[in-house]
């Protein structure tokens, strides 16, 4: 069942390699229990659609193989003593010493057992205590056609690791900077730009691999992709997570000092607060610290905009009166490498409505000592492109679209929109 599959990924390998380049698309919804994203993906022989979580820090792509009605007859076991294996060890601190042991262990018996990767239920924190690496069939959409291609993935063996994640999902697809993510091996495999473009959505989103010049769109997000603002990607070894530096915070102008005590000081160093970007965290939080002087800051400039406060609405801290609430909301700005260099936050990405009545800042107290001082949120990247360049370290973002009367689902590939995908 297998060979035709096969046959044709080949084949069409041959003719990708001899064109410039392509471009690849997965669409993403958003699930309004959990507050993840997710993307559907299609595997084995035969093809199996499976609805996965998007993580966009992940080190790579884990199912439960096992939710198959159907086992695939295309899965090839991936040898522990094998290149495919160390590459997805080595994203791992403690996994550190793999390529010396690797490469020193004598030859033996053992070396065709199955490579054996941890997956990670990164929502939950929940590491698996088996998972098997493979090799299988996939399905991915470039901008004209379907095409099925060989992608490696760890599958765990238990249903428990499922737990915390939205309903019917089976796994996660990671798409951060190891060379086992999905879009990492996308890159390998064909000759395409090493960019990721994400746009997330309270409705349809979708996230690109490669050359955006291979996709059409409404003028409006080819203007906002056009004028995208870039800032450098900051490294945190060992995680392969994307972060950048934020300087200072101001809130309608006015700045705010941001205490980093908690970071390392290869991280004060750097200057600013470290910022991770993440899809799993539904709201920016901040370490507690920042976070009062945000509150407060905010707050005032809220009064000052005859915003009336309300009682709290968990998990929220600070909310208003909703009725009188509209775009005219304290503008946060972070700012970035300099003066000039600016996100801006404000609107639907700084106010969350709860209900008619009532809207909340949607911005959380991440603790007096949390891994990263600052997390931006799934809510305040909803609708905002950001395209991630892993050739140049960089990674740009756009105004929010909701200004510009557009949103992801304007995304056109070939002659469909995204919400049709």
């Amino acid at each position: 069942m297998a060979s035709f599959p096969l046959l044709f990924s080949f084949l069409f390998l041959s003719l990708v390699h001899a064109q410039s380049s392509l471009s690849f698309h997965i669409p993403v919804t958003k699930d309004g229990s959990t507050l993840q994203y997710l993307t559907t993906l299609s595997y084995g022989t035969p093809l199996v659609p499976t609805k996965l979580v998007l993580d966009l820090g992940g080190p790579f792509l884990w199912l439960h193989c096992a939710s198959r009605n159907t086992p695939s007859s295309s899965t090839l076991t991936t040898p522990h003593r094998s290149i495919q294996c160390l590459t997805a060890k080595t994203h791992k601190p403690d996994d550190s010493s793999s390529s010396s042991s690797f490469l020193s262990s004598p030859v033996d018996e053992d070396q065709y057992q199955p490579c054996q990767v941890l997956p990670e239920n990164s929502i939950t924190g929940t590491v698996a205590t088996e998972g098997e690496l493979v090799e299988d069939l996939m399905a991915v959409q470039s901008s004209h056609l379907e095409i099925i291609h060989q992608v490696s993935f760890t599958c765990s063996p238990t249903s428990m690791l499922l737990n915390g994640l939205a309903k019917g999902a089976r796994g996660m697809v990671g798409l951060g900077r190891s060379r086992s993510s999905l879009p990492s091996q996308v890159f390998d495999s064909f000759s395409t730009h090493r960019k990721i473009t994400l746009c997330l959505s309270s409705s349809k989103g979708v996230v690109l691999f490669g050359d955006m010049a291979y996709y059409e769109s409404s003028p409006a997000v080819t203007e906002s992709l056009k004028s995208l603002t870039f800032t450098p990607l900051v490294t945190n070894f060992p995680s392969q997570e994307y972060f950048i530096n934020v300087n200072s915070i101001k809130i309608n102008g006015k700045r705010l000092s941001l205490d980093t005590s908690s970071q390392s000081l290869e991280q004060e160093n750097s200057g600013g607060a470290l910022t991770l970007l993440s899809s799993i965290v539904p709201y920016t939080t901040m370490q507690s610290s920042i976070y009062a002087t945000f509150k407060a800051t905010f707050l005032d400039a809220a009064v000052a905009l005859n915003m009336t406060i309300v009682a709290s609405v968990a998990p929220f801290e600070l909310c208003f009166e909703g009725s009188h609430v509209g775009a005219s909301v304290p503008a946060i700005e972070l700012v970035l490498q300099s003066e000039m260099v600016k996100w801006s936050i404000h609107g639907r990405n700084s106010m969350v409505r709860v209900s008619s009545e009532v809207v909340c800042l949607g911005f959380l107290d991440g603790g007096v000592n949390p891994r990263n001082p600052i997390i931006i949120g799934g809510y305040q990247l909803e609708e905002v492109i950001v395209q991630f360049d892993l050739a140049t370290s960089m990674v740009g973002f756009s105004s929010s679209l909701y200004t510009k009367n557009t949103g992801c689902s304007h995304f056109r590939f070939g002659s469909m929109l995204a919400d049709s995908v």
